[in-house]
């Protein structure tokens, strides 16, 4: 009779799960990062019309999700920040620019583009400066090379359609960028 018993709670015992931790958090800069829908008031000034078209790139994100930069300006301004967390010029800009983007939020898309990076110093830099955007990771560089950076930071505007309106190697301060954005986005931040 014992051992029935005994068979009976070890075999329970085995079933039981240990309690589950606390979910790891979300990798900053990826899809959950993502641009909520277009708001129905949004209003653009039309790109010119000699403005070339942006160099499309799909990458991948912080968290591995792909990306498709073209499906990101089919109705909305994007604003690309090229960086690495090594660049001092990056830091010293990020909390400004963390700001700017989320006042734009989901009227201008804000995604930056990761060279030369390690990933968790990547994650360190991102949480650190609040980046709430999505990030794709450029290893190679080959997104940097088609937007003719060279090092960081650089700041490129493209508008709704992909005209590529304009490109600062160097970057841009926030409040610079954000007359750009003002005259580009007619209804002006939320």
């Amino acid at each position: 009779m014992l051992a029935p018993l005994l068979l009976v709670v070890a075999l329970l015992a085995g079933c039981t799960t240990a309690p589950a931790g606390p979910p790891a958090p979300a990798l900053a800069g990826g899809a959950s990062a993502l641009p909520g829908p277009v708001p129905a008031d949004l209003a653009l000034r039309p790109a010119p019309g000699a403005a070339p078209g942006a160099p499309a790139f799909t990458g991948t994100l912080t968290d591995g999700t792909p990306l498709a930069a073209a499906d990101l300006w089919t109705d909305r301004p994007v604003v690309f920040t090229f960086f690495s967390s090594w660049c001092t010029t990056c830091v010293a800009r990020q909390d400004a620019l963390s700001d700017l983007a989320r006042r734009y939020r989901d009227r201008v898309v804000f995604v930056g583009v990761a060279g030369a990076d390690q990933a968790d110093e990547l994650q360190d830099y991102l949480r650190a400066h609040r980046v709430e955007y999505p990030v794709v990771v450029d290893e190679q560089q080959t997104i940097w090379r088609s937007y003719a950076v060279r090092e960081p930071p650089a700041v490129v505007v493209v508008a709704k359609g992909g005209a590529l309106l304009r490109g600062w190697p160097g970057g841009l301060d926030a409040a610079a960028l954000d007359q750009r954005l003002g005259e580009l986005v007619l209804a002006g931040p939320a």
